[in-house]
């Protein structure tokens, strides 16, 4: 017997060195692979990040968003934690048989928790297995390296409860109450010899252990490398959700024109924070499953964005650094990033030359139909932040190919030479004010010749200067803000096109002369708050102007007009009768979790009956107008805004709210696609406001 244990204690030491060796080098490779991003400038607030790591990681929080999956989740992440001490006393039982952890008078408490802690550990591994084969949840995928997972933890769990059963007939200590399910097995196998006991329990001994080991070499190089990089990605994550990094056009005049270029063209181009997102990546599908592109029959899946940049990487990485992602290397002679490790640098650089990120990879398709909603990056688990990258990607495309969609582009085109997408006239901007002469609408310029100051710069956007719809909303909310006695001032024909719209197609060149252009109209004419209809120049203005040196307070409309009437001086009278729905904008919501104000005033409405539809709040369903999408056409798939309509079509409203001119233009086509534009009305929060706020005569416009 002391010879077999020798043997065993070897066998388990070399094995286990082995083991734990071939774990190092496949995670040391992936962070070798990382290191070829760029490095980027990272801001550490330990606070704020460690309280993100708490929340999401240990609480789970995005995981449970889907209650079914999250709870299995959690009991598969806290059991697994919990069971370790379990496998820890698994081996010294077997090394050392008679013995166990050195835990005294509670060791049967201990034995007993275990015991429960493997039984949940089981039910949600059954769980599991239901609802991604039975059940066949569509986000889910299938196949073997699906669920090789739920057969590694099923198979650790039995191995445990089969060794503690034939412990107790292999020792003749008799069954326990403090281990339920192994004193079932010893008296289900009562009938084998203490020496026909021992030789099982060492066989689910060394079951348990090849398969603990098998299990630490595939977690790095699968999907569930997502145990070692989540954690980080979440302390790493951005502190302002959905903030775009700036580019430095300052070139260097040595460069050779060729190597010039901007935006993300190769996978080595990301930055090592966005590199690691691959390796977050659960692919447990929440991100496909509500984007409204992939949702509306799109070829876009923020999943295959990760899974594609991910392998790609993997390939990229090997042929650069020689070293295969792959370990033991001599199982995996078939994958393609083990052959690049080991042709040469040279041949396997060559051979990666002839692949293209962008074409090859990720298709232009793929990166034209994000609609910047973020709902992808609200689903994540591990804060996997997907719309970056496809910005990244299309930067590359615009400013360094060239490439853009025809009415993309002339859109950009229009705003580059007359500040709207339209390519309407700038002399024309202010004409909207026309619209109703009861309001006082002043331009900054106007007050100074008066000796007059203001509080607010209304930012009225090129929506609610040009768009016929929109003008209504801009009258409304200035209508408002005169009943309220708010000081406020446009800048009439000076203003000019907030950015976002240049931005998120990717013409980040033009972004930042427009920016520095507004930047200086602002702090000329000493704008120390502004106030907007548009949620895409609200995100703009508060969250990515900074980065150019320009700060102000940013108010949405919805958040001033709440203030207004939470403090009395607007207050609604006129009941307005209807049954409503709200849709809340992406970039006020997700972007910026303004989510209350527009509800908390429309609650404040008599006669408002205000219903939420399935997807609300964070999981609201974008309009579609985002990311420049409003200017082009969709040709494939089904229309998200008819969509997303016919969402709020199915709780009966007969009146449709947002608080985003996008939105409501959106929403409105979509009710007419539906042919209920008769039956259900679409408005403004500020316009539905004004109706209950203003007399008849106010509310009247020329």
């Amino acid at each position: 017997m002391e010879t077999f244990l020798l043997i065993n204690f070897i066998a388990f030491i070399t094995i286990t060195i082995y083991g734990i060796y071939l774990f190092f080098k496949a995670v040391a490779t992936r962070y070798a692979y990382i290191k070829l991003g760029k490095k980027t400038a990272f801001d550490l607030a330990w606070k704020e990040r460690l309280r993100k790591v708490w929340v999401i990681v240990f609480g789970q929080s995005k995981l449970l968003k889907d209650p079914k999956s999250g709870i299995i989740h959690v009991m598969m992440f806290y059991g697994f934690i919990l069971v370790q001490f379990g496998a820890i006393d698994m081996f010294v039982k077997g090394l050392a048989p008679g013995n166990h952890l050195p835990f005294g008078p509670l060791y049967p408490g201990f034995t007993f928790f275990q015991e429960l802690v493997t039984l949940m550990i089981l039910v949600a591994v059954v769980w599991a297995f239901h609802r991604r084969y039975v059940e066949k949840i569509v986000r889910l995928k299938r196949g073997f390296k699906a669920g090789l997972v739920l057969v590694f933890i099923g198979t650790l769990m039995l191995s445990v409860l089969l060794g503690n059963g034939m412990a107790q007939i292999w020792h003749g200590t008799g069954t326990a109450w403090t281990e339920p399910i192994a004193s079932l097995v010893a008296g289900a196998f009562g009938w084998l010899s203490p020496t026909a006991a021992m030789v099982f329990f060492f066989i689910a001994w060394w079951i348990h252990t090849i398969t603990i080991l098998a299990f630490l070499i595939y977690v790095p190089q699968s999907k569930h490398a997502h145990l070692i990089a989540a954690p980080i990605n979440v302390f790493i994550s951005k502190r302002v959700p959905g903030k775009l990094k700036t580019i430095d056009f300052d070139i260097d005049e040595d460069a050779d024109e060729e190597e010039i270029s901007f935006g993300v063209g190769k996978v080595e181009d990301f930055d090592r924070e966005q590199m690691l997102d691959f390796y977050a990546c659960v692919e447990c599908g929440r991100c496909t499953d509500v984007c409204p592109a992939s949702g509306t029959g799109k070829m876009l899946s923020p999943m295959d964005i990760m899974i594609k940049l991910r392998d790609h990487l993997n390939e990229k990485g090997a042929a650069i650094t020689g070293k295969s992602p792959w370990v033991p290397s001599y199982a995996f002679t078939d994958k393609t990033a083990d052959q690049l490790a080991k042709a040469g640098n040279k041949e396997a650089s060559a051979t990666m030359e002839t692949i293209s990120m962008i074409g090859d990879v990720i298709t232009e398709e793929e990166l034209a139909g994000c609609t910047t909603c973020r709902n992808c990056e609200d689903a994540c688990p591990v804060m996997n932040e997907h719309v970056g990258q496809i910005i990244d990607m299309r930067r590359y495309l615009v400013m360094t190919e060239g490439k853009m969609d025809p009415d993309a582009q002339r859109a950009v085109t229009n705003i580059e030479r007359q500040g709207n997408p339209w390519g309407l006239s700038k002399k024309d901007r202010i004409k909207w004010r026309e619209l109703d002469e009861t309001a006082y609408i002043p331009t900054i310029k106007e007050l100074k010749k008066e000796d007059k100051e203001f509080e607010y710069l209304f930012w009225v956007s090129s929506m609610g200067s040009y768009d016929s719809r929109s003008q209504k909303i801009a009258i409304a909310f200035a209508k408002l803000m005169n009943k309220a006695g708010v000081n406020f001032a446009i800048l009439g024909n000076k203003e000019a096109n907030s950015g976002d719209t240049a931005r998120r197609i990717g013409n980040e060149f033009l972004f930042q002369e427009i920016a520095e252009k507004n930047i200086k109209t602002f702090e000329k004419n000493d704008v120390k708050k502004i106030v907007t209809i548009d949620p895409h120049a609200y995100n703009i203005f508060k969250n990515e102007y900074p980065d150019f040196g320009y700060e102000a307070e940013v108010y949405h409309h919805t958040q001033l007009l709440y203030d207004l009437v939470m403090k009395g001086q607007l207050t609604p009278r006129r009941a307005i009768n209807e049954r409503l729905t709200y849709h809340d904008s992406c970039y006020l919501g997700r972007y910026n979790g303004v989510y209350d104000p527009p509800r908390e005033i429309l609650q404040a409405i008599p006669g408002l009956e205000l219903v939420e539809m399935d997807r609300t709040r964070e999981n609201g369903m974008c309009c579609g107008a985002g990311g420049g999408l409003m200017w082009t056409e969709e040709t494939t798939g089904n229309r998200i805004n008819v969509a997303r309509t016919e969402q709020a079509i199915a709780v009966k409203p007969t009146m449709i709210s947002s608080a985003c001119p996008f939105c409501l233009t959106m929403l409105s086509d979509g009710t007419k696609a539906k042919e209920v534009e008769e039956d259900i009305g679409t408005m403004d929060v500020a316009e539905i406001l004004a109706l209950s706020v203003l007399t008849e005569n106010e509310t009247k416009t020329a």
